[in-house]
Formats: structure tokens, C-alpha cells, sequence
């Protein structure tokens, strides 16, 4: 088969070649040139990849190095203060918020003359130190920060000055539409927009920094951070704490609002306070949040849990009495009641009478290790756990004797901050339940679960009639507000300087909840060194902060959504729509 198709091949005639021979040469001649021309276009390519990603890499290095002296920032947008969500209360009311604004800032090595550059600058903003801005526009560095957060007409004056080599940024700040209304439950945030108190900072610990870290929430709108302040009864409680400094002349105050049922923190206030938009003062020491980050002795209203103990534990029963006919000596120190009665008094009249004689020797009869074990209970032994930094350790007596089981019946030599005394006081009135304190939303089946039964619902009842009574013809009266069945205790402690006690410089204290037959909200007001409001008239803190108390309530309960109610004269409670 071979043989006969080589012998079929045909010649082209005329030119004597060898058809066999010639076909091979050219069919080589052609792949050659192929390879030649396919060669050279992959050598250009690589030529014009390498010159593209020099370019390129050069380009990058300059734009984020730094010449190797400069010591200054190089890449603006590293230094760019971070978004933040806002914060809003129940209702959705902004109560913080990201602005922009901006900033100014040089690029020494494209500045021609850095001295007239710092002497223009400084005309706009005279704050800024010559010599020290000269340096930073002084040399090759690429950036350096001039002024962080300045204002729109700043901006427009800097910019007509017409320098080459300054430039704006904008930056987020953090603004509160409230201003102090709410400051030390919502802190602060730095130059670069990152909280450092209150809940900025809880915000911050809890997710946000490490989605900043992450590189993440930089420009993108995160989702609003709900809380569980309603800020129209926040301003009513810092509204009356205004004005009852100014009338009693004290020189401080706080409050807070608690739901009783859910552990929520309606309001907190903490004068003086300072602005957040504009922090200068919030350093200063007056300024520290007296509700979380306070401890103090709180006197008499401390008697409520000392009943409820002698109540929970058996020692004392509602149908008992107390010799309170003399004072109390044990060693070199006496006990005594403010305004005795000098005789024996029933367990009521303990209570409204604010006798430190009985309440000692309630806590007697409860003894040592039964106080100790019910404090532990009501939380005064540890930090109450909740969302602000800003937290006061309670001062624990370091030895515990019969005079120290009397004196912290009483509230002196134990100190605990008004928000411990607050949430203690919910479970008294609310079935025996101790639920931690929040400022986010929370709802009853959620705190139920928290819950632990604190004491028994029998003594949470027993705890509401003394309080009711206290007010209706103790010494909270005061307190009472038309309508809204209001209980509560009196607390006036003499403060301590110097190791001693001092008479004339009290720690003025109403705790209260409302209304009394189905308690919803806890009130706690403190005035500090409160005076007599008028000539000859007392400083206790029946006369200032009980009062206080029921201004707040007054104002802020049908916010709460609490319906005035009356008591008919057959004992009948009538609710009005």
C-alpha cells in the first residue's frame, strides 16, 4: 500500500525537484517564523508588566510613607475619628448622635514657607501655639494634623487664606441634643470618637471596638443602641434636683427612677453634672456620677431592710413592741432617737417614727451573722451589676460587734450607693424579688428569669404597708401626691470629716415607690448638705427631700403611664381612665 501511493504523488512539471524532498522544507520554514513573532509579542508584554508594576509600586510607596524623619502621620484616613451608633432612648429620642465636621490638616513637604504659613493659620486659630505649628509644617513629612473639629466658618476663613499644602477632612463628632440632661449615663467620647465613660464606653468594650479593630463600622450607619431612659422623665428628675439645690442650697444632688418589675432604669441624674458636648468640668471630682459611682452612709432609710429582715426571718412580727424609752449605751457610745418618744412603740410606730432605739434592737434580735447573711441577699456586699463603668465599691465594716450589728441597722458605718439602695428597695415592694438594674430595654418575662427571691412575699407586703403609713402620717408625709397612693422612708445622715460625725452637714435621702397598692416604679432622691428652706424651719429630709420626691412623681407619673387613683371612703380604690 505503501508503494503505490508514493508512486501516486504528483509532480509539478517543469522545475526538476523532488516533490518528496521539497514539501518537508517548506512546512519547516513556516513554524519558525511562528515561534520568532510569538517570542517577541511575549518579551513586550513583559517589558510593559514590569514597567506598570514599578510605576504602580512607586506610587504606592509614596503615597503611604513617610519621609524617613517626619514622625508624623501619613495616612489621613488612619487617624479619621470612627462612626458610632446612636443612642436613643425607649421612645426612639436621639440622645447621641455622629455630626461631621471638620478638620484641618498640612502637608509639610508641598508648604513653601512654613512661617507664613503658621503666622495665617494662627490668625483663624488663635488658640494653636506659633512656634509649635512652624514645626509640624516644617519639613517632608506628608501629613500632619493641624486642628481636629473646627467650625464651618473656620473652615471657610482657612480656605480663603489660600495656603498650599492645607487641606480639610471630615471627621465624625459626637453630639447630645440633651446636653447634661443625661450625661452620666451616656459619658463621653475622645478626639477620636471612641467612648471612654458611661454607656460610649459600654458600647465600646462590648462590640464596638473590635468591629473598629476589625476594620469594620467606619463609614457604614450601624444600628441605633436602644436604652432603657424615657429622657422626658430624665429631664423632669434633673429639673427638680435643679431646683432643689437652689432652694435648700445644697451642694449636690442625685436620683434615679427604677421599674420595679423589670430591673429598667427609667432615669438617672447626678448634679453637679457637666456637658458632654463640652467637657471641661467632667473631671473635676464634685462631678463623679453620685448614683452608681457614689457610696455613702444613707442613714435611716437603710431601717427599711433591717425591718425586712426581723419580718423574713421570724425575730420580729408587725404585732410587737420596742422599749424605746431610753437610749442605748454600749462602751462610749450612746444611741439615741432624733425626736424620741421616750416609751415603748409598736413595730409601726418604729417605722414612721424613725426610731434608731427600736431599729437597733430589731437588729439585735436578728443578731450578727443573720444581718450579715441578709445584706449579703440584698446585694450590699458586692458591685451592683449594670451596664455603666462608673461603679462604687460598698464599705464593708471591717469587724463586725453588737454596736455594728446597731449602727448599720440605722444605716451608719456602712456605705453603699444609692443605686444598691434603689434596687434592694424594688424587691421590697415587689413580692421579695432582687432583679439587677439595666439601662437597656428589658421585659418582665426576661427579668423573671433573673429574679431570685429575695425575701418572701408576705414581707414584701408587710414592707408596703409601712411604707404607705410612713407617708400617710410619718415622716415622709411630705411626699405624698394627690392621686398616686405614694410610700416611703426618710433617711438624714450626718456625714463624716475627720474621722467623726458632724452635725450640722447631712446626707438628706427619700426612697419611694409608687403607687402603693400595686408598686411600679421606685424614686430615690439624695441632697447633700441641704439647708433649712426658711428661717426657723428644720433641714431633715422629710422638710427637702421628701418633697423633692413628690415633685418628681407629681410630674413624671403619668409619663410612666401610671393612672392617678383615689381611695373612696369604703376603702374602695377608684382608677381613673
Amino acid at each position: 500500500m505503501t508503494d503505490v501511493a508514493l508512486q501516486e504523488t504528483p509532480v509539478a512539471p517543469g522545475n526538476g525537484a523532488d516533490p518528496v524532498a521539497t514539501a518537508p522544507a517548506k512546512a519547516r520554514r513556516k513554524p519558525a517564523r511562528v515561534d520568532r513573532m510569538r517570542f517577541r509579542i511575549r518579551f513586550a508584554g513583559l517589558v510593559f508588566t514590569l514597567a506598570f508594576a514599578g510605576i504602580i509600586g512607586r506610587l504606592v510607596m509614596l503615597g503611604v510613607t513617610d519621609a524617613p524623619n517626619s514622625g508624623a502621620v501619613s495616612n489621613p484616613n488612619a487617624g479619621i475619628a470612627t462612626g458610632r451608633p446612636d443612642l436613643v432612648d425607649r421612645n426612639g429620642e436621639v440622645l447621641a448622635a455622629d455630626i461631621k465636621t471638620a478638620s484641618v490638616y498640612g502637608e509639610p513637604r508641598n508648604i513653601v514657607d512654613p512661617d507664613e504659613a503658621a503666622e495665617a493659620l494662627v490668625t483663624v486659630l488663635p488658640e494653636l501655639d506659633v512656634a509649635t505649628l512652624r514645626k509640624k509644617l516644617t519639613g517632608t513629612a506628608g501629613f500632619a494634623w493641624i486642628k481636629r473639629e473646627i467650625t464651618p466658618k473656620q473652615q471657610q476663613k482657612i480656605h480663603a487664606l489660600g495656603i498650599p499644602g492645607i487641606g480639610f477632612l471630615t471627621e465624625n463628632r459626637r453630639f447630645y441634643p440633651g446636653g447634661p440632661t443625661a450625661a452620666h449615663v451616656l459619658g463621653l467620647v475622645n478626639i477620636d470618637n471612641q467612648g471612654i465613660a458611661g454607656i460610649e464606653k459600654y458600647v465600646d468594650d462590648k462590640w464596638l471596638a473590635d468591629l473598629h479593630a476589625a476594620g469594620f463600622a467606619r463609614g457604614e450607619t450601624l444600628d441605633p443602641v436602644r436604652l432603657s431612659l424615657d429622657i422626658s422623665v430624665q429631664h423632669i428628675l434633673r429639673d427638680e434636683l435643679v431646683q432643689a439645690m437652689q432652694r435648700y442650697r445644697a451642694i449636690a444632688a442625685s436620683g434615679i427612677i427604677l421599674n420595679v418589675h423589670t430591673g429598667e432604669v427609667l432615669a438617672m441624674a447626678s448634679l453637679p453634672d457637666y456637658d458632654p458636648n463640652d467637657p471641661v468640668d467632667a473631671l473635676k471630682p464634685d462631678r463623679l456620677n453620685r448614683v452608681s459611682a457614689g457610696v455613702f452612709e444613707l442613714g435611716s432609710i437603710f431601717k427599711s431592710f433591717t425591718f425586712a429582715m426581723a419580718f423574713d426571718s421570724g425575730a420580729v412580727t408587725m404585732n410587737d413592741s420596742l422599749d424605746a424609752r431610753s437610749a442605748i449605751r454600749v462602751g462610749g457610745f450612746t444611741i439615741n432617737d432624733f425626736h424620741g418618744k421616750h416609751r415603748v412603740l409598736t413595730v409601726p410606730e418604729v417605722f414612721i417614727y424613725s426610731s434608731n432605739i427600736g431599729t437597733a434592737r430589731m437588729a439585735l434580735k436578728v443578731g450578727q451573722d443573720g444581718q450579715q447573711a441578709y445584706l449579703k441577699r440584698f446585694g450590699f456586699y458586692s458591685r451592683p451589676a449594670i451596664e455603666l463603668p462608673e461603679i462604687g465599691y460598698p464599705i464593708i465594716p471591717k469587724k463586725w460587734s453588737d454596736l455594728t450589728t446597731m449602727t448599720v441597722a440605722f444605716g451608719h458605718s456602712m456605705a453603699v450607693s444609692p443605686l444598691q439602695v434603689a434596687v434592694a428597695d424594688a424587691a421590697l415592694v415587689n413580692g421579695g424579688k432582687l432583679i439587677p438594674p439595666t439601662l437597656l430595654p428589658r421585659t418582665r418575662e426576661e427579668a423573671d428569669k433573673l429574679a431570685v427571691q429575695m425575701v418572701s412575699p408576705h414581707t414584701s407586703s408587710e414592707m408596703r404597708y409601712l411604707f404607705q403609713t410612713n407617708v400617710e402620717k410619718g415622716t415622709g408625709t411630705r411626699a405624698a401626691v394627690p392621686g398616686y397612693l405614694v410610700g416611703g422612708k426618710t433617711g438624714t445622715a450626718e456625714k463624716i470629716e475627720n474621722g467623726r460625725y458632724v452635725g450640722n452637714k447631712r446626707l438628706n435621702s427619700f426612697l419611694a415607690a409608687f403607687p402603693m397598692d400595686d408598686p411600679q416604679y421606685v424614686v430615690l432622691v439624695t441632697l447633700d448638705e441641704p439647708k433649712s428652706e426658711r428661717e426657723g424651719m428644720g433641714a431633715t429630709a422629710g422638710l427637702n427631700a421628701a418633697p423633692t420626691v413628690g415633685a418628681v412623681i407629681r410630674r413624671s407619673a403619668a409619663l410612666l403611664g401610671v393612672k392617678p387613683r383615689t381611695v373612696a371612703p369604703d376603702g374602695v380604690v377608684l382608677v381613673s381612665n
